[in-house]
């Protein structure tokens, strides 16, 4: 593990394995070195790319600086990108692509890679009420972090209250409680695309060759926001992976990566 230091002084905590060019992975919701779909993934890359993964803010091993706003995590890539020499590929999955895509804004990015960023642009899933960043906080402020967990698995992601009451009595759910705080963070990088309406063209600056993507056993709601991300992004190719849903395998998407990044 190696660390680096953001602008406002939090500790970004990393690990950097292989060799070739410099590719960043970005986690989604919850998700840190060591419970995390990118730890497979960054094994899968390491014969052809010098991987980066790291702990987002308030996760893992990294530190955190309130208050939180997305401009932070932007920074917490700048110093990374820095570490890594200066310029990356950067590849973000679920609300870390929602991040990468942010960050390739103004970072030197030489190409951009997401998966399934979860927009909702239709009526094919409930929206996301807009008041659920405030229950949220209401909740984490008084304590209650199984409470926020639960709300960010049924309203945020969409999975029914069975489902979840299962997911309550597994051994995962208090790793989950552990970083219930950094919630928040996620419904701030997502927040105004949940709504059920188109997207606007908001990323007008993102230039870069981008890669969306999907599974092809995700979700109507899901798959939907891919395929409408793709349409505005300037330079974007969009691709389906088959047989794949959001929790997408490693040794699926790793040969889709590098054709994209190397080609």
């Amino acid at each position: 593990m190696s660390t680096t230091v953001s602008a406002d002084g939090t500790k970004i905590a990393y690990t950097r394995a292989g060799s070739g060019p410099a590719l960043v992975l970005v986690d989604g919701a919850m998700c840190y070195r060591g419970s995390s779909p990118n730890d497979a993934l960054a094994k899968e890359l390491a014969a052809h790319f010098t991987v980066y993964t790291y702990d987002r803010r308030g996760r893992g091993e990294s530190t955190d600086t309130g208050p939180y706003a997305v401009e932070r995590e932007v920074e917490d890539l700048a110093a990374l990108v820095k570490e890594a020499g200066g310029e990356v590929f950067l590849f973000g999955t679920s609300s870390g692509a929602a991040l990468a895509l942010e960050a390739a804004r103004s970072l030197p990015v030489t190409k951009l890679a997401l998966y399934e960023p979860p927009f909702i642009v239709d009526d094919t899933r409930p929206r996301v009420p807009a008041d659920y960043p405030a229950r949220l906080d209401a909740a984490l402020r008084e304590g209650k972090r199984g409470k926020a967990v639960k709300m960010f698995m049924t309203e945020g992601v969409g999975l029914s209250g069975t489902t979840v009451a299962l997911m309550r009595i597994m051994p995962f759910w208090a790793k989950l409680k552990r970083v219930a705080h950094t919630i928040p963070y996620d419904a701030a990088l997502v927040d105004g695309r949940q709504s059920g309406e188109p997207l606007p063209a908001a990323w007008p600056d993102v230039k870069v060759p981008a890669l969306v993507a999907d599974g092809g056993k995700s979700p109507d709601w899901m798959r939907n926001g891919v395929a409408a991300l793709a349409k505005v992004l300037p330079a974007a190719e969009y691709r389906t992976l088959p047989g794949q849903t959001h929790i997408v395998k490693a040794a699926a998407l790793a040969p889709v990566l590098k054709e994209f990044y190397l080609k």
